[in-house]
């Protein structure tokens, strides 16, 4: 293990060799001194600004999106230069308060190896060992290029044929990732969504109907059940968390569901250390205690006509003995499934006690209706996780905790004006292209991706990869993607190394040279989004709704620009040179600033009306919705100043009897999901049974309706991959994007288990001593489609029978911190999607990343 001290010397040694090709450029720029080409920190100071100063500095508003929490932060700007972050005090969400990712973002935004002014490629061959001897060139030439290329596609009439890969984003997204593809003629806008977490969406839309994630009333709540939330490290609301949690100790019951000791579960009065991907075991078995000890809610559910409980283990009931009022099915959800699943079934699949499954139950439920089932992707993005996700979702349901005080809550309305109507500016083409069949293969038969019920709704984004590589539906000819690096971040990365080599021409906007920018053609330079971009975004914590505006808090150091904004309006310009003025005339005409009139004549004119058009309910007092729904700013000034709108709390009991379901009820047995999968199985001519076979469930009639236990989709033979692997997030993972950072590196014991300069795969002392391994060993973790190596670390806080890494580790690109050696391509630790495979949800069209969906076998390198 590195020492902080050898791996300076690292750093500094490496430089001299990293390739100077991804920032030579640069020196004629005047931007970078230093050795090798490599910028060091000291070269970032003005000559004319000294080491210290007098000056206090302003504190100004942003947003940090270092996880989907979207906290408002306020960046203190001393001599032009970002120096600390705090929360900002003006919102109400997270209390003020902000985790540790935000501060690592100060690293980022100076890290010497962000990529500093637009390159091409000049060697044709592409190949993750091949080097793409990028130069330096113009953005006029790199638009030149990109523009061309999209021009020789409308010629071509193809323009269905141009793909738009968004990561991350900003609420100002569809003016890239919409308008952009569409005026032009394409239908694919492809999100990384799906690698993030539909399955637990699908979750909560088939039961209340409602497409997104829920907030959770900490404040009041009695019993937090989390299955495999880590609220105090990841999944969402942490700065919240953090702030309540100790609250939360003192008057709540805390039990934790993860194979993992988390940071959570070290906090909790219970932790069940489930086998990975049989949660939904667990949470029938939690229902079955529930209705056979009587402890469901009779005010919202309803109960039996004489009084008496007739739910008895192994008996079916007569639905029309109950009389059900705010749910639907509760009685054919047991006779299809709960009747039979006792605590002691639990145990022989998920392995948690029998009598600890009881006792959960139990206290789960004489604490409700106060109480939260919090459902995370975990339990959802598992390959069987959609039924998974319902079953732990239902609890909620069944104990009267939905949509109530202390309970699981949906959110308040955060206004926001739409993106203007860009129909007017679609040609015959772009009219009749853009409504070809998208490249994931949203829609077909085994990938129905139902977001919100409709057949072909969500995405199926790591499936590009593969349909790219099929030419199915179409062959692929040109993509864009920003804020993404999926070679890195989807499973099965060599599928994606295979996509983008294939590509003609391939466009990425980054702010590190990563393992996509690998492949490209030409690679773009992005602001920061925290620091060097205006832009919104919308989110809920501690009900509280916020739109929060990120701001250009420092002057870029560097060539770049805004990636969802200023790249469209230059492209746009540049299209517009050659003929095609759509673009271009949308923009200008449909986003006059709403202040002055005045249409946007560059793209940062642009950026700036187009943000304050799409807020406008927040701060204009003129808009219909200004003050409906909560704060009422002063203006758009005020707006920047605050940084932040805050809508009124949330509150509970509104949501009840207007359920956005089939029924209107919160339905256990879902007529929303036999709507929805019926349609699916309609539109290609077939059954629901077959429906089911080809997305890989094993559920077949009415039990397709319910929320049910299915045995864990695995990849690899037990006899030759004996362990199962299972990934974790760390508190310290901005998106995947921290690890070029020193702070991250330093500090990564922070997440239990884990050690600092390291990437470590954690096992049972009792596993390791069976296979002869030892602490700290150098061992290959090998699965059915890759292998990393890694060191060792023997830890009990991870069940018998299973290994953990944390997700984040494992670049071969993106910088010499987080590669051991970049020029070599050599990885500093081992990236979990090389070992994962790409198998799905494929319900709702999400990457099964959860759940032990491979087996491993690890043995010394």
């Amino acid at each position: 293990m590195k020492t902080t001290s050898q791996t300076k010397q690292a750093v500094r040694a490496d430089a001299e060799v990293t390739r100077r090709r991804f920032i030579q450029g640069a020196v004629g720029c005047g931007l970078i001194a230093g050795v090798g080409g490599v910028p060091l920190l000291s070269n970032l100071v003005p000559a004319s600004v000294s080491n210290t100063t007098k000056s206090q500095g302003k504190w100004v508003a942003s947003t940090c999106q270092g996880c989907t929490s979207w906290c408002p932060v306020q960046v203190l700007v001393v001599d032009g230069r970002a120096v600390k972050i705090r929360g900002n005090p003006h919102a109400k969400a997270n209390h003020g308060e902000i985790c540790p990712r935000p501060h690592i973002a100060l690293q980022q935004l100076y890290d010497p190896d962000r990529i500093k002014l637009p390159m091409k490629r000049t060697n044709p061959k592409k190949g993750r060992e091949e080097d793409p001897r990028f130069v330096p060139v113009s953005w006029d030439e790199a638009m030149e290029m990109i523009a061309g290329k999209m021009m020789e596609l409308r010629q071509t009439d193809e323009t269905h044929k141009f793909v738009l890969f968004r990561g991350r984003y900003s609420y100002m997204r569809d003016i890239i990732y919409s308008a952009l593809p569409k005026v032009f003629g394409s239908p694919n806008g492809i999100s990384h969504s799906a690698i993030c977490a539909e399955a637990e969406k699908f979750a909560s839309y088939y039961t209340e109907g409602f497409w997104d994630y829920r907030d959770y009333d900490l404040e009041n709540t009695r019993y937090v059940l989390c299955w495999g939330a880590d609220p105090l490290s990841s999944n969402r609301q942490v700065p919240h968390a953090i702030s309540i949690w100790s609250q939360v100790r003192d008057q709540a019951t805390i039990a934790v569901v993860d194979p993992r000791l988390s940071a959570t579960a070290a906090k909790a009065n219970e932790w069940l250390p489930v086998v990975p991907g049989e949660d939904a075991a667990l949470a029938v078995a939690i229902a079955h205690v529930i209705l056979t000890e009587g402890l469901w809610s009779r005010e919202f559910v309803g109960d039996f006509a004489d009084g008496e409980n007739l739910f008895k283990t192994g008996e079916i009931v007569d639905e029309a003995a109950f009389n059900e009022t705010g749910t639907h099915g509760l009685v054919k959800w047991w006779n299809l499934e709960l009747k039979d699943r006792t605590p002691e079934w639990a145990e022989q699949q998920c392995s948690v006690p029998a009598a600890q499954i009881r006792r959960v139950a139990i206290g789960f439920a004489k604490a409700a209706p106060r109480v939260i089932s919090w459902v995370s992707p975990g339990t959802s993005m598992q390959a069987r996780g959609g039924y998974a996700g319902m079953a732990a979702h239902a609890l909620n349901g069944l104990v009267g905790a939905t949509d109530h005080l202390g309970g699981c809550v949906q959110k308040t309305k955060v206004p926001g004006d739409e993106l203007p109507d860009f129909g007017p500016y679609q040609d015959e083409m772009a009219k009749i292209n853009s409504k070809q069949p998208k490249i994931d293969q949203r829609g077909t038969l085994p990938f129905p991706a139902l977001m919100e019920g409709q057949s072909g709704g969500g995405v199926v984004t790591n499936n590009a990869a593969d349909a790219i590589l099929q030419d199915d539906p179409y062959d692929i000819k040109m993509a864009v993607g920003y804020w993404c690096n999926f070679a890195f971040s989807c499973s099965g990365t060599s599928r994606w190394e295979q996509a983008l080599t294939k590509l003609p021409f391939f466009v990425h906007i980054t702010t590190n040279a990563s393992e996509m920018t690998h492949f490209a053609d030409v690679v773009l330079p992005a602001a920061h989004q925290l620091f060097e971009k205006w832009s919104f975004l919308k989110n809920k914590q501690n009900l509280f709704g916020y739109s929060s505006l990120t701001e250009r808090v420092v002057e870029p150091m560097w060539d770049v620009r805004q990636d969802e904004t200023e790249i469209p309006w230059m492209l746009a310009e540049k299209l517009a040179e050659k003929g095609f003025d759509n673009l271009h005339r949308f923009f200008k005409e449909s986003f006059a600033d709403p202040d002055t009139g005045r249409q946007p004549e560059s793209g940062e004119e642009f950026a700036l009306s187009a943000l304050k058009i799409l807020t406008r309910p927040c701060w204009d007092s003129s808009h219909n919705d200004y003050g409906k729904y909560g704060d009422k700013l002063q203006g758009w000034e005020d707006f920047v100043e605050k940084g932040v709108w805050n809508s009124h709390r949330f509150e509970p009991g509104r949501i009840r009897g207007n359920f956005k379901t089939e029924t209107g009820k919160f339905e256990f047995y879902s007529e929303t999901l036999k709507k929805a999968l019926v349609g699916h199985a309609e539109k290609h001519g077939t059954s629901v049974d077959e429906v089911l076979e080809a997305t890989n469930y094993l559920a077949r009639g009415e039990l397709a309706y319910v929320p049910h236990f299915e045995p864990a989709l695995r990849w690899g033979e037990e006899g030759e991959y004996p362990l199962v692997f299972f990934e974790h997030r760390s508190r310290l993972n901005r998106e995947g994007r921290s690890a070029n950072c020193t702070w991250y590196q330093a500090h990564k014991n922070a997440d239990p288990g884990d050690e600092n300069w390291d990437d470590v795969l954690k096992m049972n002392p009792f596993d390791a001593t069976r296979l002869g391994l030892k602490d700290r060993d150098m061992v290959k973790v090998v699965s059915p489609v890759g292998e990393i190596t890694v060191t060792l670390k023997l830890w009990e806080g991870v069940r018998p029978g299973t290994v953990t890494k944390c997700y984040g580790q494992g670049h071969w690109a993106y910088g010499r911190i987080a590669a051991r050696n970049f020029h070599k391509h050599i990885p500093l630790g081992g990236n979990n999607n090389t070992i994962l495979p790409p198998e799905y949800e494929r319900l709702s069209g999400s990457t099964a990343r959860h759940g032990g969906v491979t087996r491993v076998r690890v043995v010394q390198a």
